[in-house]
């Protein structure tokens, strides 16, 4: 195997926090335990320590997206006689997952160390591709983790939980100490897993994420504040829904019964 180049500094622009714990790269490999001819993701490999690992299963396929062309230039010389392996140097922001799944005559499993400064949008991206894809293993700051898994009612409760909740169930796995990367983020991260549902906990409306958006724009805002403009008072007491309740109290089923309102004509909501 041809040896790896030095691999450069970490680079804060990237976000850069490369784990580096034996123990913690273990635990996320067992949790994904890969299986036999699957097709794995890998967003964000860095210096390729769980790379490695998920090597180490008898999967089909590793796809890394990394966009540091010098860590991809490192993970190249060292990885790229294993067949398996398959490097894009890219912006995970700009992949086309589903057209990965085609690629790869099967549904996807992703994993990653996500960068903290993209987490959101990142997600919502891999949301357009969500039927193509079969889980998620994430490990992101602990706060967001926190949010993706929250329930009505819940201080982290807002539009991350909401947005994810028709098409994934959250699990909260783990967390992980600063000590366990290098260098050392300023806070705790956490592990989950986003297991795709086999078919959408409800029928999402097309306004379904502009009043997601809307609703939690302003925290401190009634629904009725919130949504003017969106949505009136009557389409909201319509749902069964108190207009001076809170956002972070109504479920997402909720907002997706005021969002399917606000789609029809004045007349017939």
């Amino acid at each position: 195997m041809p040896q790896a180049r030095p691999y450069a500094r970490p680079r804060k622009r990237f976000g850069q926090h490369f784990l580096h714990d034996p123990a913690v790269i273990e635990r996320i490999a067992s949790a994904i335990a890969p299986r036999s001819a699957e097709a794995l993701v890998e967003i964000g490999p860095g210096r390729g320590a769980l790379t490695r690992r998920l090597l180490q299963s008898d999967c089909g396929s590793l796809d890394a997206i990394e966009i540091d062309r010098d860590l991809a230039a490192s993970l190249r010389a060292e990885l790229g006689d294993d067949v398996r392996f398959a490097l894009h140097e890219a912006d995970a922001l700009a992949m086309d997952f589903s057209a990965l799944a085609r690629q790869r005559s099967q549904s996807l499993r992703v994993v990653g160390n996500l960068p903290y400064n993209i987490s959101t949008p990142l997600l919502f991206h891999l949301l357009a591709s969500v039927r193509d894809i079969q889980d998620l293993h994430v490990m992101l700051q602990k706060e967001v983790i926190a949010r993706m898994a929250a329930r009505p009612g819940d201080p982290a409760y807002g539009r991350l939980t909401v947005m994810l909740s028709p098409w994934v169930r959250v699990e909260h796995l783990f967390d992980v100490g600063p000590g366990a990367f290098q260098p050392p983020p300023q806070v705790w991260s956490a592990v989950a897993r986003l297991t795709v549902l086999p078919q959408p906990a409800f029928t999402v409306s097309r306004a379904f994420p502009a009043v997601v958006a809307a609703a939690f724009a302003h925290r401190r805002k009634t629904l009725r504040n919130a949504l003017r403009g969106l949505a009136s008072i009557a389409q909201i007491e319509s749902c069964g829904i108190d207009p001076s309740a809170r956002p972070e109290t109504i479920s997402p089923e909720r907002f997706n019964a005021i969002a399917a309102l606000t789609e029809l004509p004045p007349s017939a909501a």
